[in-house]
């Protein structure tokens, strides 16, 4: 497919944008309802993280017109790499405008159209620029709306309308899966950091691009369905509380959250309310799951590792 031209003026209602999708040993239906509202609206690429039956499901994927490409990974080389990919090639391709999606969200009608017509509408109430706008996220098997948080605020920190815009909001943080980000801004905020793999990649790219004075933006414009964390019937875990992920993950989440305390970058508050939160689900795990002994483990050297982290 030919690259997109380059426009001279940087409207995401008309300037080219696309989507990437990282997958790895992906839900099929899942992915497939994910790629198939997508084909209505934009071009997208769809980059494997050495999924076993990656093979498998391929036909099904480039069926649909608009899947400019199926990368192929050697291996799991980590969501933040598999992201920077994706944004490499989209840059290449001339786009303007990028959405990043996780393999298991689900979109509302019109999502695309959607998004763009509110990052016009945001980004010319913002003195440097939108770095990124989300959904409103709607988590699928509580139906729990996620708020727009604010690290800076003791009081009102979430849903605090942006420049007094019912239906935009000021965000310190938004998670990747159904954010759309412009490429001017990652060129000048950089790419996701390679060395967190999988967890806060969100987090710390946020907060980077928030140092430099971009804006970030969350909309009640467009609706994102999807979960964070594994299913749990934990009552934290179903009122949102918390998120709980396998042993393995822990380990990165760990390391990556002790590692961006020390970022200049991050807001002070994030770091305080981050630490508490932090203790009080390593005591959580640590006293209530039947695999507190692995846990521990992977929690003691991510702790351990994010010293030698650059």
């Amino acid at each position: 497919m030919k690259a997109k031209d380059a426009l001279a003026e940087k409207d995401p209602a008309e300037s080219g944008s696309c989507a990437v999708v990282v997958t790895y040993n992906p839900d099929v239906t899942a992915l497939l309802k994910l790629v198939s509202q997508l084909n209505k609206e934009t071009d997208f690429i769809v980059i494997d993280n050495g999924s076993e039956a990656i093979d498998e499901i391929a036909d099904s994927i480039m069926v649909y017109e608009r899947c400019v490409e199926l990368m192929r990974l050697d291996g799991n080389e980590g969501l933040a790499k598999a992201l920077n990919k994706g944004i490499a090639w989209a840059r290449a391709e001339n786009y303007d405008y990028v959405f990043l999606f996780d393999q298991d969200s689900s979109l509302c009608d019109l999502f695309v159209r959607r998004m763009l017509a509110a990052h016009k509408d945001a980004n010319s109430f913002s003195a440097k620029g939108i770095a990124a706008i989300g959904p409103r996220i709607i988590n699928p098997q509580t139906m729990r709306q996620t708020p727009f948080k604010l690290f800076s605020k003791i009081f009102l920190r979430s849903d605090r309308c942006f420049a007094g815009q019912e239906k935009h909001f000021i965000a310190d943080f938004l998670i990747t899966s159904g954010s759309l980000l412009s490429l001017d801004c990652i060129d000048e905020a950089g790419d996701m950091k390679e060395s967190y793999f999988i967890d806060n990649i969100d987090l710390e790219w946020c907060f980077r691009a928030k140092s430099l004075g971009f804006d970030l933006v969350g909309t009640d414009a467009a609706v994102l369905y999807h979960a964070i964390g594994e299913r749990s019937s934990n009552p934290l875990v179903k009122a949102g509380l918390i998120a709980q992920h396998n042993p393995s993950r822990t380990y990165y989440s760990s390391r990556n959250r002790i590692h961006l305390y020390s970022a200049p970058y991050s807001p002070l508050g994030w770091k305080l309310r981050d630490m508490i939160r932090f203790t009080l689900k390593v005591v959580w795990l640590l006293l209530s799951s039947p695999q507190r002994r692995e846990y521990f483990q992977n929690i003691r050297s991510g702790i351990r590792d994010a010293k030698t982290m650059a």
